[in-house]
């Protein structure tokens, strides 16, 4: 996918008042389906100058079924939020997949001490990634589903760029022989309580600063 389109300042703004939340959905039993993006819609909307500022949000997580993903704008960059269920999370573990991986242990600073695991994240269940590509910035998209043809030949399921072909897991770590050379980043976030994740805010005793990791 290619990056973001530019816009006008007027569209920018009207974008940042009224669309805020958008989604994407892929259910795990439609194998090699990829995510449908559903445009703009107007779900939570925070405070203009909170969003301009890059102040935190909040997103119920209610609504978001295992295996389906929804994407949301913090710091005017898109964030993916996947609900992962169990069976998704033992793949991540499994060491086929992890033999595959360029830094399967987060050892470089693209996350959080806190998402410095194997999900890469807070709670396993929930995987939260700011979804740009670190080779040239693009947009990965979701596949969540193994597929012998799609998006890739192969594929064993997670994020694909089809600018130049660069793959990630559902915890964002990138694979070997890509031209993407670091996982996806992971922002600030925090619980609220279990069904409000809040992006911006790091839990208690953290000072993660998102501008400290290796690559956007």
């Amino acid at each position: 996918m290619a990056d973001l389109p530019s816009a006008s300042p007027d569209l920018d703004e009207t974008a940042t008042r009224r669309d805020f939340l958008f989604l994407a959905t892929g259910a795990f039993g439609i194998v090699g389906a990829a995510a449908a993006i559903v445009p703009l819609v107007s779900q939570l909307e925070p405070d203009a100058s909170t969003i301009a500022a890059g102040g935190p949000i909040d997103i119920d997580l209610k609504s978001v079924a295992p295996g389906q993903m929804i994407i949301v704008r913090w710091r005017s960059r898109p964030v993916f939020i996947v609900n992962r269920p169990a069976k998704l999370l033992a793949a991540l573990q499994s060491q086929p997949l992890v033999a595959l991986l360029s830094d399967p242990n987060s050892q470089n600073h693209q996350q959080p001490e806190y998402a410095a695991n194997w999900h890469r994240s807070i709670n396993p269940e929930y995987g939260v990634l700011v979804g740009i590509c670190t080779h040239l910035g693009c947009i990965p998209e979701f596949f969540p589903n193994p597929s012998a043809t799609t998006p890739t030949n192969a594929w064993p399921g997670g994020y694909f760029c089809p600018c130049h072909g660069s793959k990630y897991d559902l915890a964002g770590r990138v694979f070997k022989g890509v031209p993407a050379p670091y996982n996806l980043p992971v922002p600030p976030y925090c619980f609220v309580n279990a069904t409000t994740l809040r992006i911006g805010e790091n839990p208690p005793g953290s000072d993660y600063d998102f501008d400290s990791i290796v690559q956007l």
